[in-house]
């Protein structure tokens, strides 16, 4: 990240304000708790993934496990429930790694199936995202605390892909649910750093869409997909 014109900008707000510029030296940043750090960490495996399951549930959204072995019949039967097809798929090695390659093809054989890929361009995409009924992505992090997915945007699957489809299916291993943004921003941190995630943006998803600032009754559906599903892969 370029940052441009930070110190001429802090020194005219100084000026405007008319007092010294604050010095972090003088003033280190000290936390107050470390909760960031502590909340549900003494949890195991198996209790983060109920904690996730409970807290994902009032939201709410369909939270399904199943093992690995077994997921491709899981999604199949998550799109027939919800009317099948277009279904919008991204481009991805996440197939492979999760023993999809099959299922991909099978699937293409009953419903009609869409890639989003960068040579498609950047309308073409939005349109097929605008038209999907059902779009299935890999999530990165599943944090326990909110029941939020996290999920890092790139060339195999834009930011519309994950909010223009009707219904939306999110696939995560069980070891990656974490207790909470804490630790998933710790491995963005490491991870653009290295130089292995070049992400456009990073989402946190908590859910379908919905409003609640209208006489406090929650609608559902306002700005982005009517349905969410996280399917939990247990065994990985």
């Amino acid at each position: 990240m370029t940052i441009i014109n930070r110190e001429k900008f802090l020194n005219h707000l100084a000026d405007r304000l008319d007092q010294p510029r604050h010095q972090l030296a003088q003033h280190p940043y000290q936390p107050i708790s470390d909760l960031p750090q502590t909340t549900l960490a003494d949890q195991t495996p198996a209790e983060l993934l109920a904690t996730a399951k409970t807290h994902s549930e009032k939201i709410p959204v369909t939270f399904v496990t199943t093992a690995k072995a077994q997921l491709g019949a899981q999604l199949t039967t998550l799109i027939q429930e919800r009317g099948g097809g277009p279904v919008l798929l991204p481009t991805t090695k996440a197939f492979e790694q999760f023993q999809l390659t099959a299922w991909q093809q099978s699937l293409a054989e009953t419903q009609q199936v869409d890639y989003w890929q960068a040579e498609n361009g950047r309308a073409a995409n939005l349109k097929l995202a605008e038209n999907a009924n059902l779009s299935i992505s890999f999530a990165d992090f599943l944090l326990a605390e909110s029941g939020t997915i996290t999920v890092s945007s790139g060339a195999g699957q834009g930011r519309a892909f994950h909010f223009l489809p009707q219904h939306y299916i999110s696939v995560v291993p069980q070891s990656r649910i974490v207790p909470r943004s804490t630790q998933a921003i710790a491995w963005y941190d490491d991870e653009i750093k290295a130089g292995r995630l070049g992400s456009s943006a990073i989402h946190f998803i908590t859910g379908p869409s919905n409003s609640g600032d209208i006489e406090m009754h929650l609608v559902t559906g306002v700005h982005g997909p009517l349905d969410v599903v996280y399917v939990v892969v247990t065994d990985c």
